[in-house]
């Protein structure tokens, strides 16, 4: 039977108890500190160290087992010395809990996205292993989650949910539920094909404007998406509030840093602008149509519907992976929207600009751009901005001649 006793050289109590020695195949007794001078205390983690003992006798201690033990005995001394609970929740009510402040935090595009994940999340945990205590929740099981989301999807997929899993429970970790991020122990998984994503070259941003045809709103992006280096999400929902004519501006917040940007408008940017309706609403947004549409994905569709009747890429065969179709994980394209934020900083390093600047223009997180006393004159942006070339007056000038 555990018992726990004190010895005159030492104020901390000593817990006796049994363990099982499968060596010899027989139960022997140890005498062990508990590090505590609370007879209280010491009581509650003596029947811990007894309980572990027994269910390891049994076969019966497993991660999990040992993990509730111990959270168990924590929670007991902190009730006992504190008179209140210690803040604890269920996996599934953490995870819901979480969601429901992102759904008020974020677009909802976004929060849809973390819906999804953290769905796939529980179901793969299981309804028993989801109602179990937060802290009970081990690397292995998110790692497995990770291999799961691989083998069922794609190896991106897979680390974005990691990713996804990891901020919901760092923001447990910060209320205090977990005392660590089990997330931060699993690796991403490296992509099974070198990132193929390249910038376009002129011949092919001349290809594209030709393509958009009559539909100013989509060539206007793509010239706002090469001159800005900025990311389709940002480019989609300017409005005329950003522009200033003036002193040939245009002035944003990025949404994915929340950084302040203020770069100047290129010629093929003021040309584009003043042949646009004038709106009497500064918030009016310049690209209407594509303001209005609820997820990027659906512009970066239409996007690769351009890049396709420019000769760019062929149609998607959806009966190519046997009997995926549409829900198969596909093989990422070389060139997208975003291949214009890099074709911005291709040739602005062409052109010889510095690369602090390069990424301060597209709004990069750089060790340079982030020490606060970079900063960088009134003329430097524009002078390193205006050896872009004119594709708009080269498309012009082609046009002319055809």
């Amino acid at each position: 039977m555990a018992s726990i006793h004190q010895q005159a050289h030492s104020p901390n109590w000593f817990a006796a108890f049994s363990i099982y020695d499968a060596e010899t195949n027989r139960w022997k007794r140890v005498f062990r500190s508990t590090k505590t001078s609370d007879k209280k205390q010491a009581l509650e983690i003596m029947r811990a160290w007894d309980k572990a003992a027994r269910k390891a006798r049994t076969g019966k201690l497993t991660p999990d087992a040992a993990r509730a033990i111990v959270a168990q005995v924590i929670s007991d001394i902190f009730l006992e010395a504190n008179t209140e609970s210690l803040p604890n929740s269920s996996i599934k009510a953490w995870c819901d809990t979480w969601l429901e402040a992102k759904e008020i935090e974020t677009e909802e595009s976004t929060h849809k996205r973390y819906a999804g994940i953290i769905t796939r999340f529980l179901d793969f945990l299981g309804d028993m292993k989801s109602k179990r205590d937060l802290e009970t929740l081990q690397t292995s099981d998110i790692g497995r989650f990770r291999d799961h989301e691989a083998k069922e999807l794609s190896r991106p997929t897979a680390n974005l949910s990691v990713r996804v899993v990891s901020i919901c429970l760092t923001e447990a970790v910060r209320q205090r539920l977990l005392t660590s991020n089990p997330a931060m122990g699993v690796k991403l998984l490296k992509s099974s094909h070198e990132s193929k994503r390249r910038p376009f070259t002129l011949a092919e941003i001349q290809r594209i404007l030709k393509a958009c045809g009559d539909d100013s709103e989509w060539k206007g992006m793509v010239l706002f998406g090469l001159y800005l280096g900025q990311r389709l999400s940002d480019v989609s929902k300017l409005t005329w509030r950003s522009v200033n004519l003036a002193t040939n501006e245009i002035a944003f917040v990025a949404k994915k840093t929340g950084r302040r940007i203020v770069l100047p408008l290129m010629p093929a940017l003021v040309d584009y602008l003043c042949e646009l309706p004038s709106a009497d609403n500064p918030n009016a947004h310049i690209f209407p149509k594509a303001a209005k549409q609820t997820y990027v994905a659906t512009l970066s569709n239409q996007f690769r519907d351009l890049l396709i009747e420019a000769g760019l890429l062929q149609p998607r065969d959806y009966n190519r992976t046997n009997t995926q179709g549409r829900s198969g994980a596909r093989e990422p394209s070389e060139i997208s929207f975003h291949s214009l934020r890099h074709t911005t900083t291709s040739m602005l390093k062409a052109a010889g600009v510095n690369e602090a600047i390069a990424m301060e223009i597209i709004g990069h997180e750089t060790e340079a751009i982030s020490r606060h006393y970079t900063k960088f004159g009134n003329e430097v942006l524009p002078n390193a901005m205006a050896k872009l070339p004119d594709v708009s007056a080269t498309s012009r000038r082609k046009t002319a001649n055809e």
